[in-house]
């Protein structure tokens, strides 16, 4: 591991199957390293899978395989700035697609149980626009929806 920062997510025993679905699923993310226990511990045993380190979209983390003892919640989340649909659509897919389950305003959970956000750019540009009124309409939209789309998005821009 050589970031001075990393992310550790907490797995009951899935982190190798989490790390090589996100590897798969996202660009710039890769499974680097396994390591399996060297004795038995509380959530497994000698040669069991302990931790994983792996990227999402760049960013390091290490899966624990820690038990049952904590789940994920919504108070961590990635959020994936999406450039188009079609990428708002493959990645949205993906993740409820893969036993995940989807929430609000662009939010979803894959099936461990941890939450991404998948935001189109032009979201953050539509409720960032100086035209308040116009702000106000592109983020009543997306209050109504799950999966971002973004054709409504800008229509209610435009008003």
């Amino acid at each position: 591991m050589t970031s001075k920062n990393t992310i550790c997510l907490w797995y009951d025993g899935t982190a190798l199957d989490a790390a090589t679905f996100y590897a798969e699923t996202f660009a710039d993310s890769a499974v680097s390293a396994v390591h399996r226990a060297p004795g038995d511990y509380p959530a497994g045993k000698q040669g069991d899978v302990l931790t994983v380190e792996f990227s999402v979209l760049g960013i390091p983390c290490l899966g624990l395989n820690g038990g049952p003892a904590f789940k994920h919640s919504e108070a961590f989340s990635f959020q994936v700035a999406t450039d188009d649909q079609a990428e708002t659509d493959r990645l949205w897919n993906a993740i409820v697609g893969n036993g995940g389950e989807e929430s609000a305003c662009g939010w979803c959970k894959d099936k461990w149980g941890l939450s991404w956000q998948i935001t189109p750019r032009a979201l953050m540009s539509a409720i960032g626009s100086p035209d308040r009124a116009a702000a106000k309409r592109a983020f009543d939209a997306m209050m109504g929806m799950r999966k971002i789309d973004i054709a409504v998005i800008e229509a209610a821009l435009k008003g």
